[in-house]
């Protein structure tokens, strides 16, 4: 495996983000300082933070009036957060006026992050910080209006295992979390919820279509946009899972 998808590149990537020198303690995004825990994935070496915001509809950093209303803007209800990290998206939207947020990371030193950014906006009654593998520790009575996830979406080998909580940020052996995910998270909808998956060309995107056939799910594209990331050009998407029979949500299918 060469280029932009190579595994090896993303473990590099995540190796290189924990030892850099420069690492900060806290840091600047959205108008608004964050703190960073050694072991958390660092929003500032990556633009995929920054991108599910705009996909979101949660990018302006003053904005505090609710969702913009864009393609794919979270409605003002209840959202449920996987792979929080700093917490950054989690508690934006509930600046934005996300009523009850879950925000759910399998990196104990994530969930920690995310609660300490969550008191230090004030929003720690609206924003619960929870260790889950996925949807795990989750209660099945639990239901949401949105359930999003800003993947690890670059395919590792079946067999890798991750020697790091960190690189569970980068990559995915055997897109085995993608297919639990897809599997799962409809069934955690409220009534008239959405599910949306981040996506990225650093990613198989065949491979995950036919994950989602083989789970019944449907792969519908939102958002979309094209980033530069060091040498390469990658795409990202925004994409809204759906059962397959319910082909009614937007014409544009990933292939």
């Amino acid at each position: 495996m060469t280029g932009v998808r190579d595994y090896r590149l993303s473990l590099e990537r995540s190796r290189q983000a924990l030892v850099r020198t420069d690492r900060p303690a806290a840091f600047t995004m959205c108008g608004r300082e964050w703190d960073l825990l050694p072991e958390v994935f660092a929003p500032i070496y990556s633009p995929a933070t920054g991108i599910a915001l705009d996909f979101l509809g949660l990018a302006e950093p003053s904005a505090e009036t609710g969702p913009s209303g864009a393609p794919g803007a979270l409605p003002p209800g209840s959202l449920l957060e996987i792979g929080s990290g700093t917490g950054v998206v989690a508690i934006t939207a509930a600046l934005a006026g996300c009523a009850r947020v879950v925000a759910a990371d399998i990196n104990p030193a994530a969930v920690l992050n995310t609660a300490a950014n969550a008191a230090r906006h004030g929003v720690s009654g609206r924003v619960r910080a929870v260790r889950s593998d996925l949807f795990d520790r989750l209660g099945g009575e639990e239901k949401f209006d949105t359930v999003f996830w800003s993947s690890n979406y670059v395919l590792a080998p079946p067999e890798y295992r991750p020697r790091t909580m960190h690189e569970r940020a980068y990559v995915d052996p055997g897109y085995a979390a993608h297919r639990r995910f897809l599997e799962g998270a409809p069934g955690l909808l409220a009534p008239g919820g959405t599910v949306l998956l981040h996506f990225s060309s650093r990613g198989d995107v065949p491979a995950l279509r036919r994950i989602a056939d083989g789970c019944g799910r449907r792969l519908d594209v939102v958002r979309r946009t094209v980033v530069r990331e060091g040498e390469y050009e990658v795409e990202h998407m925004l994409l809204e899972v759906t059962p397959a029979a319910d082909s009614a949500r937007c014409p544009e299918v990933v292939r």
